[in-house]
């Protein structure tokens, strides 16, 4: 008997986890929010066992109960999932020839960044010749709210996402030019979406002034950024404008090479 309860307990560990991979299946698949019985009916799993799967899922992120509809919806842990599997797959490689492109036509650095939480990292990056750069390194996070390429993402974003982002703690201070105020920084980020650029006018480093774009896949979505930063000595009206037109063009050009259709609009992002 002993030898027994090992088993059975790894047992209905695997089918747990079988039965909460499916929930989240289920959350995929379907377009709007469902209640506790619609996944029932969908499942038939038995409705003790789906109260605590769906306990658990809500308490860890990967679903979300809303309070006013009880309904149940995909977490902000299965958005992030989503972008680290985009991280994964080749897109800095597909990025590197528009960047280079880019680099070529300003001599300066050029960076790819994806949204992971409230911070955007570093996918790749080209270096011009300049002597004087902003350091920067593939892999580093940097706080979104406080950076161009980090606009562009956040404005890429629903209002509920980006909501359940920024409200889970204060924005951080960088310099006083940093945005802390959510309703500041919605206004600068549907800015963003109009006109279709971000600008970080040393929000998070005193002496460096950044230029982003966003890149779309074939969803319309905003999968990745695109940025220029540079000196603040070097970064006059006329070097932004062109930093804005190259980059505006090379993000436009990769954003076809993902599948987006540029023919059709974006789709709203709130």
């Amino acid at each position: 008997m002993t030898a027994a309860n090992p088993s059975r307990s790894e047992a209905d560990m695997v089918k747990s986890a079988h039965r909460g991979l499916e929930i989240l299946d289920l959350l995929t698949q379907r377009e709007i929010p469902l209640t506790f019985t619609e996944i029932a009916d969908a499942l038939a799993y038995p409705r003790s066992s789906l109260h605590g799967l769906l306990r658990t899922l809500v308490q860890s992120g990967w679903a979300e109960l809303d309070p006013v509809t009880r309904r149940y919806s995909l977490g902000i842990r299965a958005w992030q999932a989503g972008n680290a599997y985009l991280r994964a797959v080749d897109l800095a490689d597909r990025a590197r020839p528009y960047m280079e492109r880019v680099r070529d036509a300003l001599d300066e650095t050029v960076q790819l960044a994806v949204l992971d939480g409230r911070h955007n990292v570093y996918l790749c990056k080209v270096d011009g010749t300049q002597m004087l750069v902003l350091a920067s390194a593939i892999g580093r996070r940097l706080a979104s709210h406080a950076t161009g390429v980090g606009k562009v993402l956040l404005a890429g974003l629903s209002p509920a996402e980006r909501l359940m982002l920024l409200k889970a703690q204060p924005l951080e201070r960088f310099t006083t030019r940093t945005i802390t105020d959510l309703d500041a920084l919605e206004a600068e980020l549907a800015e963003v979406r109009r006109r279709g650029y971000a600008i970080d006018s040393e929000e998070y480093t005193i002496g460096v002034r950044c230029v982003a774009v966003p890149v779309r896949d074939h969803t319309g979505g905003v999968t990745a950024g695109m940025s220029v930063p540079v000196p603040t000595i070097r970064f006059d009206g006329d070097r932004a404008e062109r930093a804005r037109a190259v980059l505006t063009t090379a993000a436009a050009d990769l954003s076809a090479a993902l599948g987006f259709a540029t023919h059709s609009s974006a789709p709203a992002a709130g």
